[in-house]
């Protein structure tokens, strides 16, 4: 592959030391194209490859600019770092330099403290912005919450949506406020103590702004598909400098402590080095002096992505165990179909292999395009949740496990996800026990709102199905404004006797975590998971760690199961009064490590 020089590599605007600001587009499928900078056209010139530059003192921070086709189109940039209004809008330039850090020094935090807290900007707060999101930090501070994961703010279109749909994937959707308001809650969180990811979309565009298929076909591979659209053209060094630069800018312009990749199966690359390899060396390379976590939903579960190098991180720190999730649903709300039915039959099997190792359903025939593994992974790979935006948004209803399920049973899972070593993740509102739902909402109109609200049928039997009585023209309107509303937290109820119950209980286990389990973590050297044999329901697990056994024994139904004895200090219990319903105890034994 021919590579362009370095000054051919980056998209988007680019502020020069001498003041003047640098514009670039990769538009291949066209002859001419004009910098409109404010009310200044800029004939642009061809750099070669299909880019079109010009440099100028015309335009500055804050200056408005669009860029003019041969046909007279004018169109944002594909790497607009911000909007004037709309994606349809003219794009802005912003200089990064110019946001002063509070927190200039701060580094991260190591991955083995990672207690993840997912939201999402719109409906964690009744004002849905960056700024109104600050004020809640002390909430999350003191429940003990060490990192918070973003659902996506790359602009997309209309006001409000989860975020999926991106087509300007540098720009951070102005609903939610400026690219100074997203700084700010960043580096306030990192006042707090708290690091911040951010979940990015590298598999697919939005459905509406999305003007790279005209002005650069290429961007996309005419053979290949996702569920989503057309697939994305990795082989094309445009292409892959697109998202690695787009992860520079988050990583760099916004000191973000990691990204999380959506949907990593569906990024297909023919070429000799596959541009997730490429992506994570690049991002470590750049960031190589901070704590960096780079975490993957992979389908396919390839432990090649995860590889470690003398016990740190060599491309990819964790992926999301979905096994855990979705055997623990099973248990708690016998829902048996669509993305459950594969864990129908042997939920307990399936639970304790993904609660001691993970990688239950992992595709070795797709582990690919890493190095094997050549030390051995411990268990902060894995990111274990009871819910998150996908497995309560994309139900008919939208409904929490708070609903769903026996409180005492949601308590014991709660604890096994808190105390068990993989890394654990709490979806917003979790912590007091909302009982409001989550539901998918997009702000879409005409022939595109009829085909989202068709399709939110197939998504619903995947997740659950129809609850008994209720009829598909029961659904939420996903396009309708009331469903973003009735989907905001109701943090009334987090002040409440039982949200405050919930709260102390969670914030509890996060205490308990960081006393007991992360200095085990920290600690160099292998970790031995052992599965013990239990009766149907129940778990019991040891991992030996070289400074101590921690082991987990639980009763997840509400009969009566015995289980091993474990050994060791009880750092936690909590059962019902006897030996049947649902109980947990957790010990570390020091004296058999």
């Amino acid at each position: 592959m021919t590579r362009p020089s370095p000054s051919q590599k980056s998209w988007g605007p680019r502020i020069l030391q001498d003041g003047r600001v640098r514009f670039r587009l990769w538009a291949p499928a066209e002859t001419a194209v004009t910098l409109v900078a404010g009310d200044r056209d800029i004939p642009m010139h061809a750099a070669g490859g299909g880019w079109h530059e010009a440099e100028t003192d015309r335009a500055g921070p804050g200056t408005p600019y669009r860029f003019r086709l041969a046909d007279g189109t004018e169109i944002p940039d594909p790497a607009s770092h911000a909007q004037w209004n709309d994606i349809d809008g003219p794009s802005v330039v912003v200089d990064h330099r110019r946001y002063a850090w509070r927190n200039a020094s701060w580094k991260g935090r190591p991955w083995e403290e990672a207690v993840l807290y997912e939201l999402h900007i719109g409906t964690f707060t009744p004002e849905g912005t960056f700024r109104a999101a600050i004020e809640r930090l002390p909430h999350l501070a003191h429940l003990g919450i060490t990192a918070i994961e973003i659902m996506p703010v790359a602009h997309f279109a209309g006001r409000r949506g989860w975020g999926y749909d991106g087509v300007l994937h540098y720009a951070p959707h102005n609903a939610y406020g400026t690219s100074d308001d997203l700084k700010a809650l960043i580096d306030a969180a990192h006042g707090h103590g708290i690091m911040v990811l951010l979940d990015v979309v590298y598999n697919h565009f939005g459905p509406i702004g999305n003007n790279l298929p005209r002005i650069a076909p290429a961007f996309f591979h005419p053979e290949r598909h996702t569920p989503w659209g057309a697939a994305l053209a990795f082989e094309e060094e445009a292409v892959r400098r697109y998202f690695i630069d787009n992860a520079l800018h988050w990583i760099l312009d916004y000191r973000l402590d990691g990204l999380r990749f959506d949907a990593t199966e569906e990024i297909e690359d023919e070429s000799g080095r596959h541009v997730l390899i490429e992506l994570a060396e690049t991002l470590r390379r750049a960031a190589a002096d901070r704590h960096v976590h780079l975490v993957v939903e992979d389908q396919t579960s390839r432990q090649g992505l995860l590889n470690r190098d003398g016990g740190a991180a060599h491309l990819y720190t964790a992926g999301w165990n979905d096994e855990f999730h979705h055997a623990l649903h099973v248990i708690a709300t016998g829902e048996k179909q669509g993305h459950y039915a594969p864990f129908a039959e042997t939920p307990d099997d399936i639970l304790r292999e993904a609660t001691a190792r993970g990688f239950v359903h992992r595709d070795r025939s797709k582990d690919r395009i890493g190095p094997a593994p050549q030390d051995p992974l411990p268990p902060v790979v894995n990111v274990n949740f009871l819910q998150n935006h996908d497995q309560i948004g994309n139900r008919a209803f939208g409904e929490r496990l708070a609903v769903l399920a026996d409180p005492a049973l949601l308590n014991a899972m709660t604890a096994l996800l808190l105390l068990a070593p993989a890394v654990p993740m709490l979806f917003m509102g979790e912590e007091y026990g909302e009982r409001r739902p989550f539901c998918f909402f997009a702000d879409f109109e005409g022939d595109l709102a009829h085909t989202t609200r068709q399709g939110r049928k197939d998504e619903a039997d995947k997740f659950g199905g129809l609850p008994q009585g209720r009829q598909t023209g029961d659904l939420p309107d996903p396009t309708a404004e009331e469903t973003f509303l009735t989907s905001k937290l109701d943090w009334p109820r987090a002040a409440s006797p039982d949200g405050r119950r919930q709260y102390g209980l969670v914030r509890d286990l996060i205490r308990l975590r960081q006393a007991h389990v992360v200095p085990l973590l920290l600690r160099p050297g292998p970790v031995e998971p052992h599965v013990l044999a239990s009766e149907d329901g129940g778990l019991a697990i040891d991992w030996r760690f070289p400074a101590a056994t921690l082991g987990i024994r639980a009763n997840l139904t509400h009969a009566e199961r015995p289980w091993p004895d474990v050994a060791g200090e009880a750092i936690f219990e909590l059962s019902q009064g006897g030996t049947a319903g649902p109980a947990i105890v957790v010990a570390i034994d020091r004296k058999r490590a």
